[in-house]
Order: structure tokens, then C-alpha cells, then sequence
């Protein structure tokens, strides 16, 4: 089992930055793709960001490519989020995704474990 912790969300104007963070505990990590994904309400839950076990290769969703940036601490078992330039339809709940495989995933259903999700929302 793993358990994944978000945390660094809250409400920021247009144009503001914010940091997510997704701490992983309860099993030992090995060649995991971590990952995050968001869901506005009355829509489907959206890819955002993967990140490799080494944290060398990354994948973006087009929604977010050049505005976020995913980064991981294995030290840590911690994996971020870097949102800047935030826009008002970036407001969604965001939540991390473990994956047991090591490919860059887009797809949800290649996610093993999620966070409970925290809510970013950004004022106009």
C-alpha cells in the first residue's frame, strides 16, 4: 500500500505562483512514475504533469506545457508541483497519482494509488 499526502494548495490571484507537494510513504519506491492530475467541477479528471523515478524525464499535459513544472525529491519521497502564471480555469482539485510501472503515463487508469486531492483556486 501507499499513501500520498497533498499539500500547498489555497487560493491565489491571476498571475500568482503556488507549489504543490505529494509526500509518499508506506512502501519501498523503485522506478515509480509519480504524477498529477485536476478536476474542475462538471468535468473529466485531467492530466497535468508526470515525472520519472530519477526525475529526468517529464511529460506535460497541453493545457500546462511551459506554465507548470514537475519535480521529485526521492530523499524525500516527495513529489512537487510548480504552478505559475495561474489563470482562472487552472482552478480545479489536484490530485497526485503513484504509478507501479515507470513509464511516463497519461492515462489514469496506469495510476495505482491516489491523494485525496487539494483545491487550488485562482482569482480573476
Amino acid at each position: 500500500q501507499v499513501q500520498l499526502v497533498e499539500s500547498g494548495g489555497g487560493l491565489v490571484q491571476a498571475g500568482g505562483s503556488l507549489r504543490l507537494s505529494c509526500a509518499a510513504s508506506g512502501r519501498t519506491f523503485s522506478n515509480n512514475a509519480m504524477g498529477w492530475f485536476r478536476q474542475a467541477p462538471g468535468k473529466e479528471r485531467e492530466f497535468v504533469a508526470v515525472v520519472s523515478w530519477s526525475g529526468g524525464r517529464t511529460r506535460y499535459g497541453d493545457s500546462v506545457k511551459g506554465q507548470f513544472t514537475i519535480s521529485r525529491d526521492n530523499a524525500k519521497n516527495t513529489v512537487y508541483l510548480q504552478m505559475n502564471s495561474l489563470k482562472p480555469e487552472d482552478t480545479a482539485v489536484y490530485y497526485c497519482a503513484f504509478s507501479l510501472g515507470s513509464s511516463l503515463y497519461v492515462n489514469a487508469y496506469n495510476y495505482d494509488y491516489w491523494g485525496q486531492g487539494t483545491q487550488v483556486t485562482v482569482s480573476s
